[in-house]
């Protein structure tokens, strides 16, 4: 298509997709998910693109396919698709499967970079810092919250948007070659780092089983007959559990202590890597979490964990 009939997404257009994308997860669903959030984002973009009914609701049909990430995370994959939405309507050999190969593509490794980032970190040092306010009983310490967290929220979904759509012009002039790859490669590699590096704080295994007992000597625990009695009591014990003392004559160790001074969380690691054995496998999820429930409780019951 000549430049100067050429279609654009203009700043306008992308604004609109932008305010819109704040609502991704205003349909969620169990069967789709995010996809009826994904294609009300998209509106405003695939009414500047396509002319015709029939073309549109073929855009729009193909928005509707399962789409799943953290909803901030979503903004760049955006951004791209619009790149590639863009040069589609402009006459450019894309077809559906690439655009969907592209959203599934990234949609899975940015999922996993979204909690640790901004659940994790940007916000508990905001709600911190606005709770250490609001204490003291300053009212911009909730105020402060909710401007901080918004500006840093939106500022970050508007310029990773934008990124994507200049990154997503250029993979659309290299579909024959390794830059989509490069892409996804990237962002898999990224999002596997950051699920890796947080399997031992989500996967928590517990083995109970008493490995041995051996008396401690005097000194080393709270003799709880020689305390006074009422609050001083209490309070002469707290400080003693403080300072290293043991709560019984006996130091008991667990079958986790020994795992936990060899490999720390290695029973964790076990656990998840054996999960996604099964998913490869084609095991349903929901197989899989009933099936760890039913394990839990039994190994619970018999007392192994």
């Amino acid at each position: 298509m000549a430049d100067n009939k050429r279609i654009t997404l203009t700043k306008k257009d992308r604004i609109s997709v932008w305010l819109r994308s704040n609502f991704i997860q205003g349909s969620w669903n169990y069967e789709r998910m995010q996809n009826g959030g994904w294609a009300y984002s998209m509106i405003p973009a695939l009414k500047k693109l396509y002319k015709t009914k029939e073309d549109r609701a073929a855009a729009l049909k193909r928005h509707l396919e399962f789409f799943n990430t953290h909803p901030y995370l979503a903004s760049p994959i955006i951004g791209v698709t619009l790149a590639l939405e863009e040069d589609r309507a402009n006459g450019a050999p894309i077809d559906d499967v690439t655009i969907q190969g592209v959203k599934v593509g990234m949609m899975g490794p940015l999922a996993g970079i979204g909690d640790p980032v901004f659940w994790f970190t940007v916000k508990p040092i905001i709600g911190a810092l606005a709770a250490t306010m609001a204490m003291s009983g300053n009212i911009l310490g909730p105020i402060l919250y909710f401007v901080l967290w918004n500006v840093i929220r939106l500022g970050f979904m508007w310029y990773t948007q934008e990124f994507g759509y200049k990154a997503g012009s250029r993979i659309s002039e290299d579909l024959s070659g390794n830059l989509l790859q490069n892409v996804t490669k990237g962002a898999s590699i990224l999002g596997m780092f950051i699920l890796g590096s947080l399997v031992n704080r989500w996967v928590s295994v517990n083995f109970t089983p008493v490995i041995s007992t051996s008396p401690l000597a005097k000194g080393a625990y709270i003799e709880w007959d020689k305390l006074p009695k009422g609050a001083a009591g209490i309070k002469q014990a707290l400080e003693q559990q403080a300072a290293g003392l043991s709560l019984g004559s006996d130091k008991v160790t667990t079958l986790q202590e020994n795992l936990n001074s060899l490999i720390p969380g290695f029973a964790g690691l076990l656990l998840t890597l054996f999960c996604m054995w099964l998913l490869k496998k084609n095991v349903s999820p929901i197989v899989i979490i009933l099936g760890l429930f039913v394990v839990g409780i039994v190994l619970h019951v018999l007392h192994v964990m």
